[in-house]
């Protein structure tokens, strides 16, 4: 049953490969250096280096003689077989039994019978199999080899798959042909009458083809076709022409011709640079069907470019930029999946002590249901941070500086309870000591200060006090901090391993938080209180909110790391608000003045199962607030893992709705290198499967082949996504892919 239903899929995907085979157009714009099998003879008076068992020499033949087992260098080639003659006036070297004749070119030539001269450039033999430098194999009944270049193969296979078979002791994939010529000058391989089998099995066939030998990187002509199926181009067909420019630069053509569209257009452009390289996409159609908004433009179209440099030494420059004519075209054609795109020009610096990026920075809405008018601009937004090792009283001194001007279209947001104007600006500086001390009772003690400096002002910010909208002037806040970390790691050493529990107590003393309806909340929207920012002392991940106040956070760690590499991890605790004004609000876990207990355990008996589990509850367990359980097992032939996760929605702090789901995937090796996996998330908020996605695949050294469907749905809206895409790639041969949304 298997060997039908591959020999019915491949079939399919046969007929795309009579169009043309892919030519290798990977980002590397330098070619192998052509090294064809004789680039002239040997020096003059290069000896023939001999190892056999006997050697005899005929005086009136002038032929010598080796048996046994023999081994025989001349100049670049080395020649082994069990009997082997060399004429010294003809310079004709005869090999049989068990030949192997090793080129210049890392290229191996096995036979059974085998013939050569005029310094390996001519010859024949017979019962061939010719292994080349990129693991391909060409097995033939008789080859000949003229003028050095040209090796002629008669009723030959050609396999990238040398070792990769089925059961049945057949490569996975092969081409049967009449005759394979290699044209190693050229660098080109020519097939008369090849067959396309799998398994044995041929599955389809064509006149001639042409593809290029292992010598080529890069070169010009057509590509693989490509199925495109979407609700608004139909059925098409992408038939992708590369043009390599120049050794730096290429341009690939991939024109889809449809079924409702006709044409449309989408060429890359790829440009190297002593530097760097860029690369420019461009998209473009004239519709003939439409659907109404937003597909009702007679001209519809993308550009999407992106480009990297190094400017200086540490210092790398580039942009990313995606532009559309309207929100849904790359999503409607099948270009990009993406909701929002980010544009930006940056430049970064990445020394050994110091990190800088300036960027400027812009939204482009890819979706229906992202308001174009609630992506603002940032130009610019810089931050960075340069660390100076042993600076202070023997500790380490930080600077931190962070500078934004962010403006809007207007001041609506997605973000109901988010604090959001037209425009702000915002300057941040902050440096930062620490030290760390060691008693010699293992008491780890770490002071440190931390004195941040604010500058900001903004237009139209939502004031809490009336139904309007305020303006804040040029204003600026200096907030000191300080506080003290004291752990206490106690190690134990068993057996089987080695266990470390450490208590961890810090207490921070800061200044108050400023009055936040003076400053818009844009880069510390995201919160989520848990174990990993539980010892921070600014538990914000962002410079438009501080936390303020005096607290004390107090927990345990504990590991156990066993001899056979299983291991445990796990660590709890909370803080405590003691003074001052709580930077928190209801439903963060920080607002009262004893917080949510937080806690995580992650264990790993054996290399096969790993087990994690992270938990926010009340203080006195009385309610779980926040819950993620995951647990996933990895063995040779199978795989699988399941999650459930529990996050209650948090308005102020950008989470609308509650997340509440379980899923989890599976996949199983079945024989052959054939495999099913799949997949669900279920969403317990609305109660209804939110994803879905079922495959198989088959996969090995010089083949890969995926059937896969998968769905979605909008759990706000009840839009329901579904795609079934199939791909086939043979190596060396080329790679198409097809999918059909519904």
């Amino acid at each position: 049953m298997r060997q039908y239903f591959c020999r019915g899929l491949l079939l399919f995907i046969a007929l795309f490969f009579g169009l043309a085979f892919e030519q290798k157009a990977a980002f590397a714009f330098e070619e192998i250096p052509f090294i064809p099998p004789v680039t002239k003879s040997p020096a003059k008076g290069t000896s023939v280096n001999v190892d056999a068992a006997v050697i005899t020499y005929d005086k009136q033949t002038k032929i010598a003689t080796a048996t046994g087992k023999v081994v025989m260098h001349y100049g670049p080639y080395t020649l082994t077989a069990t009997r082997a003659s060399y004429n010294t006036v003809t310079g004709e070297f005869k090999a049989n039994g068990s030949v192997e004749l090793r080129e210049p070119n890392g290229n191996v030539m096995q036979a059974e019978t085998m013939a050569m001269r005029d310094a390996f450039k001519n010859g024949f033999a017979y019962h061939v199999r010719a292994l080349l430098t990129n693991d391909v194999l060409i097995a033939a009944e008789y080859a000949k080899r003229d003028d050095g270049n040209t090796t002629v193969y008669t009723k030959a296979v050609y396999t990238a798959c040398p070792n990769c078979v089925t059961r049945r002791g057949n490569p996975v994939w092969e081409l049967d042909t009449d005759t394979t010529y290699h044209d190693a000058k050229n660098r080109n391989l020519y097939h008369v009458h090849p067959r396309l089998k799998v398994d044995g099995v041929t599955i389809g066939s064509l006149p001639y083809i042409e593809m290029p030998d292992p010598t080529v990187t890069r070169r010009s002509g057509w590509l693989v076709p490509d199925l495109r199926v979407t609700k608004m181009m139909g059925f098409g067909l992408s038939t992708p022409y590369f043009w390599a420019i120049n050794p730096s630069a290429d341009l690939t053509l991939r024109p889809i011709w449809s079924t409702r569209q006709i044409a449309v257009a989408d060429l890359e452009y790829r440009q190297a640079l002593e530097s760097g390289n860029y690369t420019l996409n461009a998209y473009g159609v004239r519709q003939v069907s439409k659907d109404g908004p937003p597909d009702d433009q007679d001209w519809r179209g993308a550009i999407d470019t992106h480009g990297k440099f190094k400017v200086a030494p540490g210092w790398t420059a580039g942009w990313n930029g995606t532009f559309a004519s309207d929100n849904m075209f790359l999503n409607h054609y099948g270009f990009d999946s993406r909701t929002i795109a980010q544009n930006n020009i940056y430049a970064t610096e990445v020394s050994d002590q110091t990190y800088v990026s300036a960027q400027l920075l812009n939204w482009q809405s890819l979706d229906t249901s992202v308001n174009q008018n609630d992506l603002p601009y940032a130009m610019p937004f810089i931050t960075g941070e340069h660390i100076s090792r042993n600076a202070l009283l023997g500790g380490d001194l930080k600077y931190e500086w962070n500078a934004y001007s962010l403006t809007r279209p207007d001041n609506s947001s997605p973000f109901t309870e988010v604090n959001h104007g037209t425009s702000q600006t915002h300057a941040t500086s902050q440096v930062t000591w620490q030290d760390e001390w060691i008693s010699t009772g293992g008491v780890v003690t770490s002071p440190f200060a931390t004195l941040r400096g604010d500058m900001y002002m903004a237009d139209n910010l939502p004031d809490p006090m009336l139904p309007t909208q305020k303006n804040v002037a040029l204003t600026g806040d200096v907030l000191p901090a300080a506080g003290i970390d004291v752990r206490l790691p106690m190690v134990a050493n068993y057996r089987s391993g080695q266990s470390v529990i450490s208590p961890v107590a810090q207490i921070i003393a800061a200044a108050n938080e400023p009055d936040t309806s003076n400053l818009g909340n844009e880069d510390s929207i995201q919160f989520n209180f848990d174990h990993t920012n539980l010892f921070l002392a600014d538990k914000f991940n962002g410079f438009d909110r501080y936390d303020g106040g005096t607290k004390a956070n107090l927990g345990v760690t504990y590991a156990y790391y066993g001899n056979g590499g299983n291991y445990i991890r796990a660590s709890a605790g909370e803080s405590f608000h003691i003074a001052g004004e709580n930077s928190f609000t209801t439903g963060s876990g920080l607002s009262g003045p004893v917080s949510d207990l937080v806690s995580a355990v992650q264990v790993q008996p054996w290399d096969k199962l790993m087990l994690s589990y992270e938990l926010r509850t009340a203080e006195d367990f009385s309610s779980i607030h926040q819950q993620e359980i995951l647990a996933s097992l990895d063995f040779d032939s199978f795989s699988a893992d399941i999650g459930y996760l529990s996050i209650p929605a948090e308005p102020a702090y950008g989470r609308l709705t509650a997340e509440n789901w379980v899923g989890g995937h599976l996949r199983y090796k079945l024989n052959d290198g054939w495999s099913v996996y799949g997949g669900l998330t279920y969403d317990l908020v609305s109660d209804q499967i939110a994803k879905t996605a079922l495959g198989v695949e088959f996969d090995c050294d010089c083949m890969n082949f995926k059937l896969e469907y998968s769905g979605s749905v909008d759990t706000v809206t009840n839009v329901q996504n579904n795609t079934l895409s199939l791909s086939v790639a043979f190596r060396t041969l080329g790679k198409t892919s097809g999918s059909y949304q519904f």
